[in-house]
């Protein structure tokens, strides 16, 4: 959407504020200016900070939207970029994961889909069983769920769309073959800091289940004007829920029966 000028320019200054505050690894000490009113207005804060950011986007993760924080929008769910060089492979060994120190940091068990077609461009609406017939592939996964400010879930959606949706990388595990002929209560994960269990579940703590959320990914891109691309990764939403973690911490991730993804958090910048 094209905005006002003390908009744009408020939108502008926003972007700006978090991107370089992501290149620098500082912390933000509040949102730095005006809350966007509406979640449009928060996706054209993020589209001008992608912009900003030199670096292309490999794909997004979903996040959940609770009812009481919703907007005249009806959308159940959000967006953030994933950008090529915070994507890590961790089929193997301890990865190191950038936190923002004094901001917001937390690890997310995730189930993600790795898209193997073109979305269709003009399909703006998508229904589960549409989502799943789309080819695609299944991974283990874990966001790294980051942000300067560390206040940002707490200020809620308008505010984690404008800084990337709170994300700050995506580990990318094994694959889970044939996710669509499973039963999704077979899609286990947990989470562990330190050694110590902090959060259980699995694909069936996502509301509506895995499908539901690939199924928003695919409609609010294309309703963005972003449809989706073959090659491209959606991060489904988090699994175990949403874990703390601070610098010198160890976290593990079980995907029992597809493997584990362990990682270690490091200061940002």
């Amino acid at each position: 959407m094209e905005l006002p000028p003390q908009q744009a320019e408020q939108a502008e200054s926003i972007a700006r504020a978090f991107t370089d505050a992501r290149r620098a690894g500082a912390a933000l000490p509040g949102f730095p200016g005006e809350i966007p009113p509406t979640l449009v207005h928060s996706y054209g804060v993020q589209d001008l900070a992608i912009a900003r950011w030199e670096d292309s986007v490999v794909g997004w993760k979903v996040g959940y939207i609770a009812a009481e924080r919703r907007d005249e929008s009806g959308d159940d769910r959000l967006l953030g970029p994933i950008f090529k060089n915070r994507l890590k492979d961790a089929t193997g060994g301890t990865v190191d994961i950038p936190v923002f120190v004094g901001g917001f940091a937390a690890v997310e068990a995730e189930y993600v889909l790795e898209l193997l077609e073109d979305a269709p461009a003009d399909q703006l609406e998508w229904t589960p069983e549409q989502a799943e017939a789309l080819p695609s592939r299944l991974y283990i996964g874990v966001e790294v769920a980051s942000s300067p400010l560390a206040t940002i879930n707490e200020l809620g959606p308008l505010v984690v769309v404008s800084d990337f949706g709170n994300n700050n990388g995506l580990l990318l595990g094994p694959e889970i073959t044939d996710w669509t002929g499973r039963d999704e209560t077979a899609l286990r994960a947990e989470t562990l800091i330190d050694g110590e269990v902090v959060g259980t579940g699995g694909a069936t703590r996502l509301p509506g289940g895995l499908r539901t959320a690939i199924a928003f990914a695919l409609g609010r891109s294309a309703r963005r004007g972003r449809p989706l691309k073959r090659g491209d990764l959606i991060a489904t939403g988090n699994a175990t829920g949403i874990h703390d973690i601070a610098v010198g911490q160890e976290a593990l991730v079980r995907f029992p029966g597809f493997g584990d993804i362990a990682c270690r958090a490091v200061p940002a910048g």
